[in-house]
């Protein structure tokens, strides 16, 4: 995808994630398209901390898939730092082009760049097209998530 450019997201990019965020059922519930200030405050906490990096996918000036990836320094696994990919989204008129793939690439190989050890991510459990997705480029299911809202 020479056509492609994956960047760090900046304010100007903030509709267009949240737009993505909230267009599917479970986005539509908990996403607010209509007041972007909590979203820009995110960004800018997200832009102070060197661990996290929240990426845009531009194709010919229109972005067009996200995601979070969080780098993690920790104790277990003797020491190793983990990655985390977080909100993974596609615009719908991308969707099964290749640039999901594309992304998490770019995900696992800024993760060996950081020399993580382990990259590691959930997915709602209703969402079983993105499982599938995950195991064809090689993720295990290998633990049951718990949340608690605060």
């Amino acid at each position: 995808m020479a056509d492609l450019e994956i960047r760090a997201a900046d304010a100007d990019d903030v509709p267009a994630i949240v737009a993505m965020l909230a267009d599917d059922p479970l986005g539509a519930e908990r996403e607010s398209p209509d007041d972007l200030t909590p979203y820009l405050d995110a960004l800018e906490r997200l832009r102070r901390d060197p661990n996290q990096h929240l990426v845009v996918a531009v194709r010919d000036g229109r972005v067009v898939g996200t995601l979070q990836l969080t780098v993690i320094p920790g104790l277990s696994r003797k020491g190793a730092t983990r990655s985390v990919i977080e909100a993974v989204r596609i615009h719908a008129d991308e969707r099964g082009s290749g640039l999901g793939t594309e992304l998490i690439e770019w995900a696992v190989a800024e993760s060996r760049r950081q020399d993580c050890r382990l990259v590691q991510l959930t997915s709602d459990a209703s969402r079983t097209d993105a499982h599938r997705f995950y195991e064809r480029l090689g993720f295990e299911a290998s633990h049951i998530g718990f949340k608690l809202p605060l």
